[in-house]
Parts: C-alpha cells; structure tokens; sequence
C-alpha cells in the first residue's frame, strides 16, 4: 500500500469515527481527518524532528498575535519559560536575579512559575469585577511607592480573552520603564482598539492546547519585534545552540548551513579551534522543540481559525442570552471598553448575596452533564505548592476578590463545538435550576 493509500484509508477512518457527545464540554479540540492526515504524513515522510513544516507554521503564525518574529515551542508553559528565560539571558534583557514583577495573584501556574524558575521575585496585586484582570490601580499604587526601581517586569494573561483597559498599562510601562511579558494564551483573536491581544508585550505567548483557540495537538509559541530578543528565544529553546541559520530542516547538515561558516574559530575559551558551530553553545538553554506533526497540525488549523473564531464570539453572545434573565445572581461578563475579545470561556462570579453557592450551581450543571471549571487557581497563594509566597501579605485585606474568585468564580464554554442543540440543553438546565428553587 502507497502513501496515497494509507492517507486515504486515514481520513475514512476518522471521518467514520462518531464522537461522544455525551458530555457538553467546556471546550476541545476542532480537528477531523484533515488534520490527522496531515499528522500522519508528516510521520510517513520520515522526519519527525522541527522540520520544514514546523519552520513553515512558525514563520506564518507571527502575525496573528501581531508580531514580526515568533518562535514555535512543544507547549504554551514552555512559551512562558522560555520568555522569562530570555528576561534573565545576558543575551536578553539581562535581568538581575531577584528582580521584582508584578503579577496578579489570580493566575494559572504557568504565568507565574517561570518567574520564579529564572531567579525573579513575583509581586502579586488583586484583580477587578467582573473581568479578574490585574488591579491597575494597585499596579499604579506599587511602581509610584518604587523608590528604588525595583520592579522591572510586569506580566499577567488576557483573562479568557478580555483584556484590562490596554491604554493604561501600555501608559504605566512606558512611564516606569517596564518589561512587558503579555501573555495571550486564551486571548488569541482577541483585539483592543483594533490591534491584536499580543501585540502589545515585549515577548508575547500563545497557546496551542487542544482547549484552546486552536491547537498543534500540543505547542505554545513566543513573539517578538525585536531581532536581538528573537535570537535568544531560538537559541534558548535549541539546548541554547549559537547556530541558528539553517532556514530549511534544522539538523539536517548534509549540505552546511546557510551562512556557510560551519567550521570555523568559534570557542572563545580555546580561540585557536576550529570547531563545528552547530556544536557552540552560547546559552544554558533548553530543548522545547516542538515535533514536525505539530506544525503540519498547525497549518491546517489556521485554514480553520477564522470560523472557530466566529464561533466563539456568537456563543458568547448566546450564552450571555441564557443567563442574562437571572443576572441579579451573577457578576455577568463585560468585554473591556475598546475591546473585541474572542472569548476562550463564559466567565460567572456568583454574587455573595445570592440565595445559592458556586458549588451547588456547578453541581446542578454538572449533574446535567454540563462541564464547568473553576478560574484557574482562584487566589494561587491560598495552595499548598505557593503558600510560602504569602509571607507579607494579608490574605483578606490584600486580596478580597481574590478570595472571591476562589469561592465563587467558574466558566463554561463558547467553542466551535457548542451545537445548538447543546446550547439549549445549558439554557433547560440553567431554567430548572432556578425554577425549582423559585427564585
């Protein structure tokens, strides 16, 4: 049997498969044969390292977060590390070990890890109703009371793809000589007066899980304007590699490397070796290369970007319809003036007056089988793994929404993968929930 053959019995295969829709999912990945041909294929070609297709989805998916150079990684977390690898690189930004950035207390793990994984020290400061996004007058309040210019950074995700007031905290960068790490993992799509979430940050990551916009089955990616940052971001994903030229299969170097100065006197601890550049190391990096079916994945996900991305904002607004009758029991979600998110979830936040909790709310939907998932960490240092990180702060005084968030936030979905059908089984199970209570 060809190539031809087993691709073609592939998508039958697929294409035959019926999915469970038992379940209403919160989200999931949007993929049917052509993406899983487009995997296989790869595999058959017989290369199944970072390959011309990886290359090919690397080079193109720039531009949708609004950037001029990115760089594809096996995750969204391994997009956050590597972006405050390149923070702490001499090659980089060169920060000092210990350096402060600011960061909102409610977060997921991701967006907060690598902060201190590179040596800095996170600042944490509450978030607003209804959005969850960072308290900007608390982000103000910190870098006026800086005496000392400690803070250097200031990172936090677009929550479920609705930014803060962007205008503002592009102001307080510029003003206090920040970093920007923007962290648009929900957010792709999203736009604040018409430029693109991810557009904004010095580095900006993406995320590629299957949950999310779209997916490379797994995969996360890293943007920047800037060519010095973008050379350190590569290098730092590949073992921290010098050599970077090789535009068509990286490791293939039958034929040399595109420069065409492989071997030459590269080692500036022995200045009088000639020595192989793929083999010079100018980083203590990593290995968080992507596979090459990931990048066939990619690009066909992109044909379908624009669709899903439609999807999510008309289920938004569905959505929106089927809980608004019972809104006086809900801080209801509010797109951020300026903005046009592409909405990764429906964001709820239980009031604290209502005559009912979060728990019994998500168990009545969850019952009718209807996921749902809590914000994230809710407040991240109320866990056992950052607890340590609580020392300094008062945990009710200092982060009352947070404590909020943790106790009574939760979302539900808008992916492409909301049928009508399934919408109006979420809107049956939210009506009976409040009819049988009367409320």
């Amino acid at each position: 049997m060809g190539k031809k053959e087993i691709l073609k019995a592939v998508r039958q295969y697929v294409d035959s498969v019926e999915k469970d829709d038992d379940w209403i999912s919160y989200s999931g990945p949007n993929t049917d044969s052509k993406e899983i041909a487009a995997a296989v294929e790869s595999l058959l070609d017989g290369w199944f390292i970072f390959g011309k297709k990886a290359r090919e989805f690397e080079k193109s998916f720039a531009a949708h977060l609004g950037k001029q150079y990115g760089t594809f990684v096996n995750s969204g977390s391994s997009a956050n590390l590597l972006a405050w690898a390149a923070l702490a690189s001499k090659n980089g930004y060169n920060l000092p070990a210990g350096a402060k950035v600011i960061t909102p207390v409610v977060c997921f793990p991701t967006t907060l890890n690598p902060i201190i994984q590179n040596g800095f020290t996170p600042v944490f400061v509450d978030v607003t109703l209804p959005d969850l996004n960072l308290n900007l007058d608390e982000v103000e309040k910190l870098l006026a009371a800086d005496e000392k210019k400690e803070i250097r950074a200031i990172t936090f995700a677009h929550v479920l793809g609705n930014p803060p007031d962007m205008h503002r905290l592009v102001e307080l960068v510029w003003k206090y000589d920040l970093i920007f790490v923007e962290d648009a993992c929900d957010a792709l799509g999203s736009t604040y007066r018409d430029m693109k979430l991810g557009s904004y940050g010095h580095i900006s990551t993406c995320s590629f899980f299957p949950a999310h916009h779209m997916t490379t089955l797994e995969g996360g990616y890293v943007a920047t304007d800037n060519p010095k940052i973008q050379r350190c971001l590569t290098s730092l994903r590949d073992w921290g590699r010098e050599c970077f030229c090789n535009a068509n299969k990286p490791g293939n170097v039958t034929s040399g490397t595109a420069c065409k100065n492989r071997f030459q006197r590269w080692l500036p601890g022995l200045p009088d070796v000639t020595y192989d550049h793929r083999y010079v190391f100018g980083e203590i990096g990593y290995n968080l290369k992507p596979l090459e079916l990931q990048g066939a994945v990619g690009l066909e996900q992109l044909k379908k970007l624009p669709a899903m991305d439609a999807a999510r904002r008309e289920n938004f607004n569905r959505m929106f319809d089927v809980f608004q009758i019972h809104g006086k029991y809900f801080h209801m979600p509010k797109a951020m003036v300026g903005s046009d998110p592409c909405w990764f979830a429906f964001l709820l936040t239980v009031k604290d007056d209502a005559p009912f909790t979060r728990e019994e709310f998500v168990a009545h939907l969850e019952k009718n089988k209807i996921q749902t998932r809590a914000y994230f960490s809710g407040n991240i240092l109320a866990h056992p793994g950052y607890s340590h990180l609580a020392e300094g702060y008062d945990m009710e005084k200092d982060f009352p929404v947070a404590n909020m968030v943790t106790t009574n936030s939760f979302f539900l979905g808008t992916y492409i993968g909301l049928t009508d059908e399934k919408i109006m089984k979420i809107e049956e199970a939210v009506d009976s929930f409040f009819s049988t209570r009367r409320l």
